[in-house]
Formats: C-alpha cells, structure tokens, sequence
C-alpha cells in the first residue's frame, strides 16, 4: 500500500467544465457531472472515492452552469481542500484549455480525471500503487471499439505508443478510460507540453490526450489495466444506463 504520507502529497485534479450536449435534454440546465447516477451525482461519486483513497486535496475544473457545481463541492468543506477554477472558454475549447486553466494545480504527483467518469474505489487504490512511471494511462479492452472510444495502442512492454480516437483496427489493444495519474517528472512534463500547446490558437480545439500521445512517443507513459474493476464513461444516454445498473448494484462501501 501507498503510505499514508505520499497519499496526502497526491492531487486530484477533476475536468468538469463541460454540459454534455450529447445528453441533452438532461443537460439543458444541469452540466453532466452532477447527472445521478444511482442516487449520487457523477462528480460525487469521483469525490468519495478520492477521500476513501486518502486523496483530500482536489481541484475541480468548472464551467457550465458553474454556481451549480460549486454548490454541491461545499458539502465537502469539512473533509477535504476542495478548489474550484473557472473556465470560461468551456463553451470555445475542448479539455486542453481546462488543463492550461488548471496548470497551477500541476506542482506535484496528481490524478487527472475526465469529469464523466465514475469507477470503484479499488480501482482506484490499485492505480495509486501501480508501477512508477512518469504517466501512467488506467486503460480497459474489450471486443470492439467505437468511433467516440480514445483508442490506445501498446508496445510489447505494456508502454503506451499512442492515444487517438483514430486508430486503425490493427493498432487498438484498448481504450483509456479517462483517468490518468502523473508522478516523479510527470506533472512538469505535462504541464510545460499544455503550456507550449496552447500558444498556438488552433489547438484551442485539442483534447489534453494528445497531449499524452505526445510524450508517449518518448516512452514515458505506461498503461494500467482496470480490468476486474468497475468504471464507466458517460457520453450518452445509454451509458447513463449502464452506470445506473452497475453501480445500484455495488455496495456503497465498495465505492465511497
């Protein structure tokens, strides 16, 4: 296990700037990371898992119908360091602009999450004490693969040659999932890559993963397996069915 001390010294960083426009109407006047998920809002679900993981220190990137968000935070003003970061470019740029908003929060070991993302405690446990690595990219396979899913190909040692939505059918050993942990050079590396992205206009557009597809062409991202665990990533309707039959299923300890 993670001891006590380096769990404390390890950030959260969480991208909730979106609405999820492929969910409206649900999202109409709610943005996507507080849609329930079997009684719990989604970025509730990503909380309770931090804390349970001994992860206090939390960043949340918002944007859409922000004063929302930063209502539900306040309920966890006595059991973690909760900061918010507002981003009003959520409705112009893609998920690399909340990263370049949230650069200051990069100063040492953190997780990034997706803030559509939600998945077991073990899991995250388990990536807290995975093998060193600059970057490591939690990833799931399965059959088959969508046009939407943020493909990965591996190399032979398990280390991430690229992630792109583009892949051919004969690169794909699985997809990320949206939750990524950055240690050791990581968070500078990263961190100095959002900087120099972003002084070019276009890349307004870009997703932070390509960021990461970068910088494993230079073999510093590993890959880490999720599966046994439970997670899921909520783009669509159906997806909100799939967590809410997984996740009612799981005892609420298991989870938070």
């Amino acid at each position: 296990m993670t001891c006590g001390k380096e769990k404390s010294a390890i950030k959260a960083i969480i991208l909730s700037a979106g609405q999820g426009r492929r969910l409206l109407s649900l999202t109409e006047n709610m943005p996507k990371c507080l849609l329930p998920i079997a009684g719990k809002p989604i970025i509730a679900w990503q909380i309770e898992a931090l804390l349970a993981a001994g992860i206090h220190d939390i960043t949340v990137v918002t944007g859409f119908k922000s004063s929302l968000v930063e209502s539900l935070l306040q309920s966890y003003a006595n059991r973690a360091r909760i900061n918010t970061i507002f981003n009003p470019f959520f409705e112009v740029a893609d998920n690399l602009a909340s990263c370049w908003i949230a650069r200051s929060a990069m100063d040492r070991d953190f997780l990034l999450l997706n803030g559509d993302t939600i998945f077991d405690k073990a899991l995250l446990i388990q990536l807290l004490n995975s093998g060193a690595a600059p970057i490591t990219l939690t990833v799931s396979s399965k059959p088959i693969y969508d046009a939407d899913d943020m493909k990965v190909q591996l190399d032979e040692n398990g280390w991430v040659k690229h992630v792109s939505k583009n892949l051919t059918a004969d690169q794909i050993d699985c997809e990320s999932i949206g939750l990524i942990f950055f240690r050791e050079r990581g968070p500078q590396l990263f961190r100095t890559a959002v900087e120099d992205a972003l002084r070019h206009q276009e890349k307004l557009k870009w997703w932070y993963l390509a960021i990461v597809d970068a910088l494993a062409g230079k073999q510093l991202v590993n890959a880490y397996s999720v599966s046994g665990h439970f997670w899921c990533e909520i783009d669509f309707a159906a997806d909100l069915v799939k967590a809410e039959a997984l996740f009612s299923k799981i005892d609420q300890d298991e989870i938070a």
